[in-house]
């Protein structure tokens, strides 16, 4: 039996979770442990030494979830530690309010929490729609149709360790196809907002270099959806050769 663990970082009511648990269900058992409350852009956060409450919940279908009060990657740590049955066959994360490209994966909870899976030896997929308005489960459909025909090809394939493949899906139905990508660059317009001793950091949705095609930001701006393979080694491999002709002396 093919064992599917769905997360997210929108928080375990959000509708795109739901969307993806009703479309993965045709390919497996569907487990959902998302957290209590929305986790945006929470990054890679591991709660450690501290209290996590864990609940069960009811999604808005009448099927059963857990509710972790901590981030997307302690959801999937608690898992992999023994808060239920693991491994499963794969982690599915998102579908995300939100796309999740270029630089966004080092803030994204929803791509960590793949990572997370990912550290833990098993195989992950992130999902993100580029809609940060979507609010209704029917927005998500294309997305979660798209990210039921990407995970049945890792649950077929697999992925090499340490691995993950990142998907974003442009608001378009349907998408123009699916373009196999690099991650390309995010373009950040952030502005400070302040009251009194309150900061707050605000600003319009990110921007990106749209004309570098074969990028994940340049395929869903042109109506594609976006994977991308992710690794965990962040070594700049490129620059290795350069910074050992350095010659630091210490």
């Amino acid at each position: 039996m093919t064992k599917i663990i769905v997360t997210n970082d929108d928080g375990v009511q959000a509708p795109g979770i739901l969307a993806l648990v009703t479309a993965l269900r045709k390919i497996g058992e569907v487990q959902v442990i998302g957290p209590a409350l929305n986790q945006s852009a929470s990054g890679h956060k591991k709660t450690l030494f501290q209290d996590i409450p864990v609940s069960e919940v009811l999604l808005a279908d009448g099927s059963h979830a857990m509710s972790v009060g901590g981030s997307p990657a302690d959801g999937i740590a608690l898992a992999a530690l023994g808060m239920v049955d693991w491994p499963p066959t794969v982690v599915v994360s998102g579908i995300n309010r939100g796309p999740n490209m270029g630089q966004d994966v080092t803030y994204s909870g929803t791509v960590t929490a793949a990572l997370e899976a990912a550290i833990q030896g098993v195989p992950a997929v992130a999902v993100s729609l580029a809609a940060t308005t979507a609010s209704h489960v029917e927005e998500y459909e294309e997305a979660a149709r798209i990210a039921v025909a990407v995970t049945q090809k890792v649950i077929e394939k697999g992925l090499p360790p340490q691995t993950i493949l990142n998907l974003n899906v442009p608001m378009l139905a349907p998408v123009k196809g699916l373009r196999l990508t690099r991650q390309g660059v995010r373009i950040y317009q952030d502005e400070l907002e302040v009251k009194g001793n309150i900061y707050r950091i605000v600003g319009p949705e990110p921007g990106g270099q749209f004309e570098e095609e074969g990028t994940d930001v340049w395929a869903v701006h042109n109506g594609y959806a976006s994977v991308t393979p992710l690794h965990l080694d962040l070594t700049a491999h490129r620059f290795f050769a350069n910074l050992a002709a350095w010659d630091i002396t210490i």
